[in-house]
């Protein structure tokens, strides 16, 4: 019966406090029979327990809630190539140009299969995604109104088909229909933002001329017609348009302005500005920031070039019209055009800016750097002005305002790379994880600049450890680096004295495909021939320059010269591998290159310490087919360090006699 009681007791002791709380919540103001301590005590126990928590009775989620749940627990894989890639492991990159041109495949695919389908939309009539992907089902393409109205125009609007559109507009006009305004702004947008060109359909792919017998060069041809962009011309379909249209309002003026701007005709864009204003038509911003953008076009001086810019924003002003991030950030790209007056009117433009309570965007900052960075300069602010702007968006979810914000980040990590600034680098790199920034490091063109010039910035200025673990993390998954980067790399090997590397770094040289690039092949053989090391590296040595070898034999990417051969040499005798040296030897000949005086030392130290007085004589033979300036003195040392017999003696006297000058 002990045991039992003794479970009891503790059940009771360990339940009690639970119980008290209980009893004094039903019993409230019934305090009868209990002492103060005891009231005090389930006061304390009340205190403890938690909150009550109330549950909801119907919780809304989104349809992506699962997919974004999901996301949050997936992280990078620093080992694995880029997401796009891994459903074909047969397209997995390992340079740059591979990258570009499996990229390109894959959207070539995809804009085929957009073809395919939006030419056949019958046969792809069954939505089985949940939630809908509107992207994933067929496009109409094709015009399903003839008949002339207002109608079938919005629809040639929508479909982007110009010159249906313009016919459809003109037809119109004919049967003395009167089109909206609405209608015609969205014509003249159209006419405008294509230059009265039909555009080329992005899902159409693209067909080989079967038909001609002629043959097509394997590389490619630069023609002056893939140089030509589309201009704008004189009393185009959009001026037609606009002179027949009975009222012109702001959008009017908006969309030909806007168009030729593009276009390259900015003389004709501001005459247009300026009869807008002698037909007393108020302008939009969309006009202004497109003026203030082609300033540098308009004006060669660089106080005209801020006086036009000044007036604009003076009109701006007048016709009461509030200018946008996009306003100040045109400014500031005009005044990185105006010589030395552009830094000083910079900092006057940012404070309009603070004045009117409008945020800078990424591209503001771009726009500031390159103004007061100079890399030749000698006093460098462009670091404590990064300094300032780091230290202002840390911390912060970045969103895109400009076309140009795409371009922040190449640009700090060039003025680290300049300044030098390690501590600097790594807090712009901090801002680019946090959340979803790394989305505004544009293109992969601008990735890859990126995080090549902060890898350059860790090769120069980190230790090698801390090199080696971001070379680790960054390839191959964010990019591939280029023959600068590998030179970076060796360069801070050979800093810290961790030449032992050099075979691992040589097959990582080979994965990305640099081992075709003679300046990184020519640095990995003379860092390896440069000193002598331990046995065991010498060895790993030996076998990468042998891997080398085989690059120049067997797959012949490259082209011995003096300097390899004889760095391979050296390799191969420091590790022993005195045959496979005697073959290098041949290779001189084969390949009309002359040994160096360190080959030939180093051939007659191996043929001492193994005691091979035959080898060093014909050492010195091969040495004076070669007509070697050394030769006379490779036969003395032979003569003095060998146990030579009467007849090699005769014959290095006599090679050392024949290559003595003569008086």
């Amino acid at each position: 019966m002990a045991a039992p009681g003794r479970h009891v007791g503790h059940y009771i002791q360990r339940n009690g406090r639970f119980l008290l709380c209980n009893i004094e919540q039903v019993l409230g103001h019934r305090s009868f029979g209990w002492t103060p301590a005891v009231r005090q005590q389930a006061a304390e126990v009340n205190q403890e327990l938690p909150e009550s928590i109330v549950i909801p009775k119907k919780k809304t989620w989104s349809k992506e809630a699962v997919l974004e749940a999901l996301s949050s627990t997936v992280g990078r894989d620093p080992t694995a190539c880029p997401y796009m890639f891994q459903d074909d492991p047969f397209l997995t990159p390992r340079t740059s140009t591979e990258f570009r041109m499996f990229a390109l495949s894959q959207e070539s695919g995809r804009d085929a299969a957009k073809f395919f389908i939006n030419s056949n939309p019958k046969f792809f009539t069954k939505d089985f995604a949940e939630p809908h992907i509107p992207c994933l089902m067929p496009k109409t393409v094709s015009l399903v109104l003839e008949e002339v109205s207002e109608e079938a125009l919005k629809e040639r609007i929508n479909l982007r088909k110009v010159s249906a559109a313009v016919d459809m507009y003109d037809q119109l006009l004919q049967a003395g229909t009167a089109v909206s305004m609405e209608t015609t702004h969205g014509l003249l947008d159209l006419i405008c933002f294509y230059c009265d060109k039909d555009p080329a359909e992005e899902e159409e792919p693209q067909r080989e001329d079967t038909d001609s017998d002629e043959p097509k060069p394997k590389g490619r041809i630069h023609r002056a017609s893939d140089f030509i962009k589309l201009t704008w011309k004189e009393n185009n379909n959009a001026e037609r348009i606009f002179n027949l249209l009975p009222e012109r309002d702001t959008r009017c003026y908006s969309a030909l302005i806007r168009g030729m701007v593009k276009y390259r005709a900015p003389a004709k864009a501001y005459s247009m500005y300026t009869d807008m204003l002698n037909n007393r038509v108020t302008g939009d911003v969309h006009i202004f920031n497109t003026l203030i953008s082609s300033v540098v076009h308009l004006r060669v001086n660089y106080e005209a070039r801020w006086e036009l810019v000044t007036e604009l924003l003076y009109q701006m002003n007048q016709q009461k019209i509030r200018p946008n991030i996009l306003t100040f950030n045109s400014v500031l790209q005009t005044l990185r055009r105006c010589g030395p007056i552009g830094k000083s009117l910079s900092l006057q433009t940012v404070s309009e800016m603070k004045a009117l309570g409008i945020a800078p965007s990424l591209a503001t900052y771009e726009h500031i750097l390159c103004l007061f960075h100079k890399p030749v300069a000698q006093k460098q602010y462009g670091a404590d002005i990064l300094q300032e702007i780091v230290s202002e968006l840390e911390g912060t979810s970045l969103t895109c305002q400009d076309p140009n914000d795409v371009l922040f980040f190449a640009t700090a990590m060039r003025v680290c790379v300049d300044t030098k600034e390690l501590e600097l680098g790594y807090k712009v790199h901090s801002l680019t994880e946090f959340g979803e920034n790394y989305k505004l490091q544009g293109v992969p063109y601008q990735r890859s600049t990126y995080y090549g010039r902060f890898f350059n910035l860790l090769c120069m200025m980190e230790h090698v450890d801390a090199v080696l673990k971001w070379y680790r993390r960054l390839i191959p998954s964010l990019f591939y680096p280029n023959v600068q980067g590998m030179m970076d790399l060796l360069q801070c090997l050979d800093t810290d004295n961790r030449l032992d590397l050099l075979p691992d770094i040589w097959k990582d040289i080979k994965t990305v495909g640099h081992e075709n690039k003679s300046e990184v092949v020519e640095e990995v053989l003379q860092l390896m021939a440069r000193e002598k090391h331990s046995p065991e590296v010498q060895e790993s040595f030996a076998t990468c320059a042998l891997d080398v070898k085989n690059e120049f034999e067997v797959k012949r990417l490259l082209q011995w010269s003096n300097l390899s051969l004889s760095n391979v040499t050296i390799v191969l005798l420091r590790a022993n591998k005195t045959q496979m040296a005697w073959e290098m030897l041949e290779l001189f000949k084969s390949y009309n290159r002359v040994p160096s005086k360190e080959v030939l030392d180093a051939f007659l130290t191996v043929c001492h310490s193994d005691g091979t007085p035959q080898k060093a004589v014909e050492l010195v033979q091969a040495a004076a087919a070669l007509c070697l300036l050394q030769t006379p003195t490779l036969a003395t040392r032979t003569l003095a360090e060998f146990d030579l017999t009467e007849e090699q003696r005769a014959i290095l006297t006599e090679l050392e006699a024949a290559g003595e000058p003569s008086d």
